[in-house]
């Protein structure tokens, strides 16, 4: 018998069905339809304006330091300052076009940035881990939870936001969504046509926090101790 083969599957099926009362195996799963979807209501009239606001005050509950950009091109310069307050490099980033398009390819000429690089494999782990900050992009933000939504990939690694001492996110407003209604119906959509997203898709809310003990918070126990939101 070879490991990972399914024997008797139909057969299996067959069973199952008839005690359920059905004739056929049902092949494919239709999607309900729902007589009310409240999850759709909330914010459901907010303008962009309004989300931000929404996105600035979570962003004082869940510990996470909040900077807007209104000109882009004072982007790398208020990134470089959130750097510095966070006590400069090492610095890790993805390896992703946004950086050039947003006019931030200077980062990458600090001698104490690397760029994930799936060839040199776990010494990418090592950097990230020896990493003081660790930045990437939001590929949707949601403002009710001060969430960001990070797209994986070979290049994109989690570890990137994950081990550096701090982590810094650079959100466009254009990815600001009310909630998480809205983000798994931009995948779902993703998917039904044809993008290939990778397996691990995160949601991040500001720093590591833990209240398992005593339900006392303690920020920074599994990740970042200190987290920015750079909304431009």
């Amino acid at each position: 018998m070879k490991i990972g083969t399914v024997h008797n599957r139909d057969s299996f099926l067959e069973n199952i069905s008839s005690r359920l009362g059905r004739d056929t195996i049902e092949t494919t799963v239709a999607q309900p339809q729902w007589s009310s979807s409240p999850q759709n209501r909330v914010l459901e009239n907010a303008t962009k304006e309004e989300l931000i606001t929404v996105l600035e005050k979570q962003c004082q509950v869940i510990h996470t330091d909040f900077v807007r950009v209104k000109q882009e091109n004072k982007l790398l310069e208020t990134l470089n300052q959130v750097i510095e307050s966070y006590g400069g490099g090492p610095i890790i980033t993805w390896d992703d076009p946004r950086f050039e398009q947003h006019g931030l390819s200077s980062l990458f000429e600090r001698n104490d940035t690397s760029m994930w690089n799936p060839s040199i494999d776990d010494k990418n782990i090592t950097l990230a881990e020896q990493a003081n900050i660790g930045i990437t992009f939001s590929d949707i933000t949601l403002a009710e939870s001060g969430t960001v939504v990070l797209f994986s990939g070979a290049k994109k690694a989690t570890t990137v936001s994950l081990l550096p001492t701090n982590y810094i996110a650079l959100i466009p407003v254009t990815s600001i969504v009310p909630r998480m209604t809205q983000a798994t119906t931009i995948i779902h959509n993703k998917i039904q046509d044809g993008t290939v997203l990778s397996s691990c898709i995160n949601f991040i809310t500001g720093p590591s926090n833990s209240a398992d003990i005593e339900m006392k918070l303690i920020v920074g126990v599994h990740g970042p101790i200190k987290t920015a939101y750079i909304l431009f």
